[in-house]
């Protein structure tokens, strides 16, 4: 980690902890009860400058480099992932999107009350008939003169219920051909007319995230909510992907990390047939093989980091990280579970929400599959 992070790095980290042992640890286990995450904890992220570091200082951000959101990253993590996941998005998947693509009219809206929690955000890509196929989105904007007239439907959209501002995908051209070049990028604010929330989603776990479906029935969207060029959206989506598939290769990681820790906490306390569980041969190869595993996907996650913040291009790489450690991180929730026991599959145990949280990493910014697709384009070229 010492070629990664800098001394100014660590002095973050050790600040964000103390924040974070004072404002979340003790009250998460509630949060996930109650299945939100209370806006004024997002405030307090925001007061204290952690929230969207990357942002540039004229928009009221830190304009730090990458290493400071892999780091925010990390330790909301360790809390747990239901806290990890929509604030990560809103911080450096959602605002790249503003900075990067924005009028300057729309960076001064939107990115100053992002950075100090006032404002939320979220990305609107999957439909309930698109998930992995972003070209097959049914979602359509139409222009009308000052306005768009934006109608479809978006689900499993992670802030979708708390969001104040959406980045809506969707299909400008409908008759373009081939299909992705007809995309574009609306920014749709709360309160727009024909825009409604649907059900708050009810999933197996990250239960503290906040996870709905939006409607959009004739909303009516400015026109100066366009996000870059009419037809470009896809583009930019490709260009951000990038830094997204990152962010849940790290998240996954610190989840895998995170797991074993507390299963050597376990087996080295736990008693059966007059030893501890830890002395067990079976016990030993189980976890040497789990940290074996784990080392290599921390390895590779700082190597990447160390490229991305250099600017390389490593969408190759990255999709070979996204995939391979989130299947590995799963694979490390079943073997902690089966060491914990029964115990393991008692809610009073940690393991057993870390266990129903790390499935649908495998699932969400790009399947598995999807992911060896794009690396077998990449090699095959």
């Amino acid at each position: 980690m010492g070629c990664l992070f800098t001394e100014e790095h660590e002095m973050f980290r050790k600040s964000l902890r103390k924040m974070l042992d004072k404002e979340a640890y003790p009250y998460f286990e509630e949060w996930e009860r109650k299945r939100d995450v209370p806006r004024a904890f997002w405030h307090k992220l925001g007061e204290n400058g952690f929230l969207c570091p990357m942002v540039s200082e004229e928009y009221g951000g830190l304009g730090l480099d990458f290493g400071y959101s892999m780091i925010l990253t990390e330790e909301l993590e360790h809390v747990g992932a239901g806290l990890a996941s929509g604030i990560a998005l809103h911080s450096d998947i959602v605002t790249p999107y503003i900075e990067a693509y924005g009028t300057e009219e729309q960076k001064q809206r939107w990115l100053p009350k992002s950075v100090t929690g006032e404002l939320v955000s979220a990305v609107a890509m999957t439909e309930p008939g698109a998930g992995s196929d972003l070209a097959g989105i049914g979602t359509t904007a139409r222009r009308e003169g000052d306005y768009y007239i934006l109608n479809g439907e978006k689900t499993f959209i992670t802030n979708g219920v708390n969001a104040d501002y959406v980045v809506v995908v969707c299909k400008t051209d409908p008759q373009a051909k081939p299909a992705y070049k007809g995309i574009s990028l609306l920014v749709v604010e709360t309160g727009t007319p024909g825009f409604k929330r649907g059900k708050k989603l009810d999933k197996i776990g990250m239960h503290s995230a906040d996870t709905g479906e939006l409607i959009f029935e004739d909303a009516k969207v400015p026109a100066e909510n366009l996000l870059g060029e009419e037809g470009k959206g896809f583009y930019y989506l490709m260009d951000k992907l990038q830094q997204e598939r990152l962010i849940v290769a790290i998240e996954v990681q610190v989840e895998a990390e995170a797991m074993l820790k507390l299963t050597m906490d376990y087996v080295k306390e736990r008693k059966a047939f007059g030893s501890r569980i830890a002395d067990f041969q079976n016990t030993q190869f189980k976890l040497a093989e789990m940290a074996t595993e784990i080392d290599i996907g921390r390895t590779y996650v700082n190597s990447l980091a160390a490229k991305h913040i250099a600017g390389e291009e490593i969408v190759k790489e990255v999709s070979m990280a996204k995939w391979w450690i989130s299947e590995m991180a799963k694979r490390v929730a079943s073997e902690c579970l089966q060491l914990h026991g029964g115990y393991g599959y008692m809610e009073e145990y940690e393991i057993a929400r870390r266990y129903r949280d790390i499935p649908v990493a495998a699932i969400y910014a790009g399947t598995t599959e999807i992911m060896k697709n794009i690396i077998a384009k990449q090699i095959l070229k």
